[in-house]
């Protein structure tokens, strides 16, 4: 059986902050990110990855190169994996963004067009690219053992394409920094194997 597995990025500036940072350039890893990044690097030494492709902005290049590095793979970046577009949001913090405008989280998955008035990408064209990447790695790497490193939101549309998850599930959901989510491949097809996985002693911390 192979898989395709989903790594979020290791714990970034904007995670601390608490904001809403998208697609600014130079966000990088705290220290604490970097570690999460090398324990990521460690497990996936026994997954017998081929290839990683990694979203472009920073923290994501950086938790992609420790792990590539660590295991000698081939890394490439690809748009498709990218952080959602922020639109107005860009910036603000989740407590000023809660107060002015609502739940966006839960809005953000039920596609509220509110959102996209704002700027904001969709949910739908989340999902749209990450099937759109799926298609080419299940194309392009028959066989292969492939790492996506990316985004909250890039994971969570995976999900949303392998279960039946409501609005509401998905916003409960939390994709932990550094954690990787495995898709079991067969016939073509997915199924979730592994979800937040990552160093034991993080269980019991609040993502």
């Amino acid at each position: 059986m192979t898989t395709v597995t989903f790594l979020r990025h290791g714990q970034a500036r904007n995670n601390i902050e608490k904001r809403l940072v998208g697609r600014m350039p130079e966000v990088s890893l705290t220290a604490n990110g970097w570690r999460q990044a090398e324990y990521a690097a460690q497990a996936v030494s026994k997954m017998n990855i081929a290839r990683i492709y990694s979203s472009p902005l920073e923290r994501t290049l950086q938790t992609a190169r420790t792990v590539a590095n660590h295991n000698n793979i081939p890394m490439e970046e690809d748009i498709r994996l990218t952080e959602i577009e922020m639109g107005n949001f860009t910036g603000m913090t989740y407590d000023a963004m809660l107060s002015r405008w609502g739940n966006v989280f839960l809005r953000f998955y039920q596609n509220d067009p509110m959102l996209i008035e704002q700027g904001v990408e969709s949910f739908r064209s989340v999902q749209c690219r990450v099937q759109e990447m799926i298609d080419f790695v299940l194309g392009s790497h028959p066989g292969q053992n492939i790492l996506l490193v990316t985004h909250m939101d890039p994971v969570k549309a995976m999900l949303s394409l392998v279960l039946d998850l409501t609005p509401e599930k998905l916003q409960e959901i939390v994709i932990a920094n550094g954690s990787l989510n495995v898709f079991h491949v067969t016939n073509g097809s997915l199924s979730l194997g592994t979800i937040n996985m990552m160093d034991p002693g993080r269980l019991s911390d609040v993502w």
